[in-house]
């Protein structure tokens, strides 16, 4: 959901209901290591991943568009300036492991 093109990732697109899409994302997530979904409605989700070593918190949110077929998210760090990419390679994961479930 970044505007500047250094942070900005296009939304995910899916196949079927929304509701059944959350319900893989949300499988993907549980699955990963240091994972916490701390909200769950229909149609968005959020989720806490900490630092295997510091222990430092980043929160993602997940909102589904049923018109589009698309997830839009927002993945930050809850202190610091940088994560040296940390976040954006675990969104990249997040939406590989997502994909590879639906093939």
């Amino acid at each position: 959901m970044a505007t500047d093109a250094g942070h900005a990732m296009a939304p995910w697109r899916y196949e079927g209901s929304a509701r059944q899409a959350q319900a893989r994302l949300e499988a993907v997530v549980r699955a990963m290591p240091r994972a916490t979904i701390v909200h769950s409605e229909a149609g968005y989700f959020a989720a806490e991943f900490r630092s295997l070593l510091f222990r430092f918190v980043d929160d993602v949110a997940f909102s589904f568009d049923e018109g589009a077929s698309v997830i839009h998210f927002r993945s930050g760090s809850r202190t610091g300036y940088s994560d040296f990419g940390v976040n954006r390679k675990r969104m990249e994961q997040i939406a590989a492991a997502f994909t590879a479930q639906r093939a």
